[in-house]
């Protein structure tokens, strides 16, 4: 297939969308933002600003013409829309669709809670292979990078509370979950056009490092010189939250859901060959006690 030269980033401001734009350019792709005609978001330079009517067929059909791929990173909330953006792009010719996927495998999670939660990807990711079928200069490549570590570390529902030197294990603490950094999962998207052969039509699971709850308190007491107050619970409890929450409603419960998915003992979320999908990527493992530093950084 014809090399990737022109990408466009739907959400390029966003957590995820900056890093994954800046990753781009750093590996020599050019660079397009599709924003909000709102927007008022800038942008390094190199990238390219298109204001655009997301919600416009014929507009992103426009805006998308010209582009080899289209990286969607949209938020989980607004992902029943991301049917336009793939429409368009097929409209337009674009031979690669990256869809927001980003976190834990939606391959996996069929009949689980968090799935539950997260139909619209599934649905889209479905999409994307119809379309594959049907349009053979057409392609996809779903990735997923496991639990975001920045968000790991500074967000106290993950169990970490860096302010008050508090740590909750949940379960035993040993149970390995996968993890990638923010600016890894853009390492990851790039690595992904640049070897566009490779990923095509393809769900990959791949991450920055495999760790534990313990390795990471263990990581930051080092780095900060704080021993932090430990307390457990099981995340049978914390379902049990998410289970309530979402009794009357209340979609926050992803998070409890989340927390159960990945660390419960024996869930096996892991992803399996990690370092083997790394080194197909032309990829290595990321430094857990470095990103802590950068991320935490020492008292």
């Amino acid at each position: 297939m014809s090399a990737i030269k022109k990408v466009a980033v739907i959400g390029a401001s966003g957590n995820v969308g900056s890093p994954v734009a800046t990753a781009l350019l750093a590996s020599g792709f050019e660079v397009t933002a599709i924003t909000r005609t709102s927007s008022t978001a800038t942008f390094p330079a190199g990238v390219t600003v298109a204001k655009v009517d997301l919600t416009s067929l014929s507009a992103l059909t426009e805006a998308f013409t010209g582009q080899d791929a289209v990286v969607s990173t949209i938020a989980t909330e607004a992902l029943d829309a991301q049917k336009v953006l793939i429409d368009a792009a097929v409209a337009a010719k674009v031979t690669r669709f990256i869809p927001s996927e980003f976190g834990i495998n939606t391959r996996e999670v069929a009949g689980t809670k968090i799935g539950a939660l997260l139909g619209a990807k599934v649905a889209n990711v479905d999409y994307l292979i119809e379309l594959a079928a049907k349009h053979e200069w057409f392609s996809w490549t779903g990735i997923s990078t496991g639990l975001f570590f920045d968000w790991n570390l500074v967000t106290p529902l993950f169990g970490l509370n860096l302010a008050a030197k508090r740590a909750t294990i949940f379960d035993s603490g040993n149970e390995p979950y996968s993890t990638s950094s923010l600016s890894f999962i853009g390492k990851i998207v790039a690595a992904a056009l640049t070897n566009a052969s490779v990923t095509k039509n393809r769900y990959i699971s791949v991450s920055g490092f495999t760790t534990t709850q313990n390795e990471v308190l263990k990581a930051v007491e080092e780095v900060t010189g704080a021993k932090f107050e430990v307390t457990s619970t099981k995340t049978a409890e914390v379902e049990k939250v998410a289970d309530e929450k979402m009794a009357k409603g209340d979609y926050s419960a992803f998070i409890e859901y989340l927390v159960q998915y990945l660390m419960a003992d024996g869930k096996g979320s892991a992803v399996k060959g990690n370092k083997e999908a790394l080194a197909e990527l032309g990829l290595e493992e990321e430094d857990m006690k470095a990103l802590v530093k950068k991320i935490v950084g020492g008292s």
